[in-house]
């Protein structure tokens, strides 16, 4: 079944109406074009108006969209090949990280990323996208070896959490991440984390402590998912669009606040109506960034990385 959100109906409508036009046309070989073409420019007017004011509740649901392209995706689309690698060589290999060697433009680099489902088994396979510890470890793996033969680093972040179950609290999720993000910092390769659709929490810091963090334009990117915000502070899971607001989640809201470097544009009506051309977009806005870090030397890349991170929260009061 086709998700349809409240903003997204009024277009919806218009969508099948130039559905209908256009079977009709077949059918009866008629010349609809002209209406066709007023029908397609009213949708084209009507997604602007929609999309130049989201709010922040609805950029939450663009990035859960089950449509929303997702991290292998993104390999397939951008890559020229890639070369998935498993296991975390301690007996465990997680589906909700992906991981491997791909080449993209002129680059040989590693690629590791949170993968979701596209239905319900895989979905379950994948675990939502919620890493275990043994996701971690792989992905810890997958940097040391970038590190050994000199690779370049590139992580797809699209994660609601880290897995919250008591499975994954006693081999220690906690601690995996955090290794894994003290991994990223000692690395001395150029580092590049996208965050593709959800952003969230510990789970997805433990892949985006990179030189540059770049965030597509319907992502969001919060220390906490808006619905267990508003059962914390409102006591009310049901308040999760107005906990939205106040989690200041956007991709504006994380370039404003220095937590990003590059909002990369969405096509209009976002990620999940036209696939390829984000991908591109991606794409390019990597290949940039690996063009200007791949001049840096590298205790020059693992300082950097250390410096912006350690730069965030710093602000100063006036009176």
């Amino acid at each position: 079944m086709m998700t349809i959100f409240d903003f997204e109906k009024p277009i919806n409508e218009l969508e099948s109406a130039i559905a209908e036009l256009r079977q009709l046309a077949a059918e009866k070989g008629l010349d609809r074009s002209r209406e066709i073409a007023e029908l397609e420019a009213q949708r084209e007017r009507l997604l602007r108006q929609i999309f130049a004011h989201l709010r922040p509740w609805d950029k939450v649901l663009l990035a859960r969209h089950p449509k929303r392209p997702y991290a292998l995706d993104y390999i397939r689309l951008m890559c020229e090949s890639f070369l998935e690698l498993h296991g975390d060589r301690l007996g465990y290999d997680d589906p909700a990280i992906v991981g491997g060697l791909a080449k993209l433009g002129g680059y040989k680099l590693m690629i590791v990323g949170q993968q979701k489902g596209r239905d319900l088994k895989e979905r379950q396979k994948r675990n939502f996208a919620m890493a275990k510890p043994e996701g971690y470890r792989k992905a810890m793996r997958l940097f040391r070896l970038a590190e050994k033969f000199r690779l370049p680093v590139l992580t797809l972040v699209d994660t609601p959490a880290a897995d919250p179950g008591v499975e994954s609290e006693s081999r220690g999720v906690s601690e995996a991440i955090a290794q894994s993000m003290l991994t990223m910092f000692e690395l001395t390769v150029p580092t590049v984390a996208v965050i593709l659709g959800e952003g969230g929490s510990g789970g997805a810091i433990a892949l985006a402590a990179a030189n540059r963090v770049l965030m597509l334009e319907h992502a969001i990117y919060s220390v906490i998912p808006p619905e267990g915000c508003a059962a914390i502070l409102y006591r009310d899971p049901n308040k999760a669009p107005q906990a939205a607001d106040a989690l200041k989640l956007t991709a504006d809201n994380a370039l404003e606040l220095g937590l990003v470097d590059v909002v990369v544009p969405e096509p209009l009506g976002a990620a999940h109506r036209d696939p390829q051309t984000t991908a591109l977009s991606v794409r390019a806005a990597v290949l940039q960034q690996y063009e200007e870090l791949s001049k840096w030397t590298p205790d020059a890349l693992r300082e950097q990385r250390y410096q912006r991170f350690r730069a965030m929260g710093v602000y100063e009061t006036t009176r």
